[in-house]
């Protein structure tokens, strides 16, 4: 089964989306995770495809930035 994690503190549409985004209609603002099966998925975006609910807003942030190599393990490219 598929589950969706919306991290709405790493959201990058947070702010003025949050209100037209079903997450914060149906539980108000989150703070940390919410997690949706598959089940829920599909009957929030049947809710959101007739109109009874706004869709899922949300735009994952970055992904963690990957460590950069040391200047003294670093090769120099010339």
């Amino acid at each position: 089964m598929d589950v969706l994690h919306v991290d709405c503190d790493r959201c990058v549409a947070r702010g003025p989306t949050c209100e037209d985004c079903v997450i914060t209609i149906l539980l108000s603002p989150p703070h940390g995770v919410v997690e949706l099966d598959s089940d829920e998925q599909a009957t929030l975006s049947a809710l959101a495809e007739q109109g009874l609910v706004p869709p899922l807003r949300l735009i994952p942030g970055a992904l963690p930035a990957r460590s950069i190599p040391s200047s003294s393990t670093r090769q120099d490219y010339a």
